[in-house]
C-alpha cells in the first residue's frame, strides 16, 4: 500500500456499540465517511471494524528486572500492535520511551511516569523509592514529565507485618494527590489488598489498579466518587503462584493472596454493577507478556460482565475515559479488522485480520 493510496474499510465499521456503519474510507492517514472523488489506488479491507484496542495496564520498555533496552521495548510495542491493541497506558516505567512517539508504526503511548514507591517496598529497580515526606515533591516531578498519570504503590508487602499494608500515610496521599491535579495529571495506584482504598479514594485519586481488595464497605464509595479500575485479571491468575512461593517465609501474605484471588470474579462484578467504571489492561511488561489484551476481555467476561461493555472497556469507553478518539471524523486511522462481530463473541479479538495504524496497513 503505498503513501498516496486511499484505504477502504467496507463491512461493518463499529463507530460505537450501537454506531454501525457500512464503510469508511482513510486519506492522508485519516478516517472519513465522504467517499473519496475518484482516487488514483483504493485498497479495500472487509470484515468488522473496531477502533485500535486499548491496554489500560502495561509497561513498555520493562521486564521482570527493570529497564530494558530500545530493541526490547521495540518488540514489547509490536506484540501489541499484532493483536491489536494501538493504544497503550504505561502504568509506570523506568525506561525514556519518548523516541516511540516518532515512529508511526507503533502503538501510541500514553505514559504515567516512573512508578513512585515506598523505600524497600516495591520490586527492585522498578520504582522512584521514597518517605512521605518526599512524596509531593516526587509526584510533581512524574506529572511533568508523563502524559497526564501518575503512578503510585499504594500498598505491598511489609517483611515486619509479614502481610499487604498500606504504603502511605493519608495526609501525604492527599497533598500528593492534591499536587499533581493542580498540574494537569490524573493518579493511579497499585492496590492488592484492602487497607489502602478509603485511604486513597476520599484523597481524590482517579483510577485503581488491580483492585483485588475492593469490598462491600468500598465499592459504594468507588462508585461514588466515580473512581474506575483496571481489574488486570491476567495478572491476578498468578497470584496462586506468588502464594506458594513465599508460603514459609510469609504464610500470612500467602493466604492473603489466595483469599484475593479465589474472590477475583465477584469483586469485579460486583464493581461492575455497582457502576464504577471498569477498563481492560494486562499489566504486560513486567513478568507478563505483551499482547494480551484479547485475553484479559475474555476474562471480564468470566467474571461476567456483559459482553458489550467488556468489548467498549478496550475501545469506544476506555478511548473516551483516556481522552483519544476512536473512529470519528478526522481521527487518526487506527483500527482493527475481524472476521465476525466482536460483540456477539469475544473471543474474536484474539484473531485480528487486518491492524491499521496511522491509516497504513500494518498486520
Amino acid at each position: 500500500m503505498s503513501d498516496h493510496a486511499v484505504l477502504h474499510v467496507k463491512g461493518r465499521v463499529l463507530v460505537g456499540p450501537e454506531d454501525v456503519r457500512d464503510e469508511l474510507w482513510v486519506v492522508g492517514g485519516r478516517v472519513t465517511y465522504d467517499r473519496p472523488v475518484d482516487p488514483a489506488e483504493t485498497v479495500t479491507v472487509e470484515g468488522w471494524a473496531l477502533p485500535g484496542l486499548v491496554d489500560a495496564h502495561c509497561h513498555v520498555g520493562l521486564d521482570a528486572h527493570g529497564p530494558v533496552d530500545a530493541a526490547t521495548a521495540e518488540k514489547q510495542a509490536l506484540t501489541d500492535r499484532e493483536i491489536g491493541a494501538l493504544l497503550l497506558r504505561d502504568a509506570g516505567s523506568p525506561s525514556d520511551t519518548r523516541w516511540i512517539d516518532d515512529r508511526e508504526d507503533l502503538p501510541k503511548i500514553i505514559r504515567a511516569g516512573r512508578h513512585i514507591a515506598r523505600t524497600r517496598r516495591y520490586i527492585r529497580n522498578y520504582a522512584h523509592e521514597i518517605e512521605p515526606d518526599d512524596l509531593v515533591a516526587y509526584v510533581a516531578r512524574e506529572a511533568r514529565r508523563g502524559d497526564g498519570w501518575v503512578k503510585l504503590v499504594g500498598d505491598w508487602i511489609d517483611r515486619e507485618a509479614g502481610d499487604l499494608t498500606a504504603c502511605w500515610p493519608r495526609e501525604a496521599v492527599e497533598a500528593a494527590i492534591a499536587e499533581a491535579h493542580r498540574l494537569g495529571a490524573r493518579v493511579t495506584a497499585h492496590c492488592f489488598a484492602e487497607d489502602s482504598l478509603r485511604d486513597l479514594v476520599e484523597a481524590g485519586i482517579d483510577c485503581i489498579e488491580h483492585a483485588t481488595g475492593l469490598t462491600e464497605e468500598t465499592i459504594p464509595l468507588f462508585a461514588e466518587r466515580g473512581v474506575a479500575i483496571v481489574p488486570t485479571l491476567v495478572n491476578i491468575a498468578t497470584f496462586p503462584g506468588l502464594a506458594a512461593g513465599g508460603e514459609k517465609k510469609f504464610p500470612r501474605w500467602s493466604a492473603h493472596m489466595r483469599r484475593l484471588h479465589d474472590r477475583r470474579y465477584d469483586t469485579v462484578r460486583s464493581a461492575y454493577d455497582a457502576g464504577i467504571p471498569v477498563f481492560v489492561g494486562t499489566d504486560a511488561g513486567g513478568s507478563l507478556p505483551h499482547g494480551l489484551v484479547a485475553a484479559e476481555v475474555a476474562e471480564l467476561t468470566r467474571a461476567g460482565i456483559p459482553p458489550l461493555a467488556a468489548l467498549s472497556a478496550t475501545t469506544w469507553g476506555a478511548r473516551d475515559w483516556l481522552g483519544r478518539p476512536g473512529l470519528a471524523e478526522g481521527a487518526p486511522a487506527d483500527l482493527v479488522v475481524y472476521e465476525a462481530d466482536p460483540r456477539q463473541d469475544v473471543r474474536v479479538l484474539a484473531a485480528p485480520r487486518r491492524v491499521v495504524l496511522n491509516g497504513r496497513v500494518v498486520a
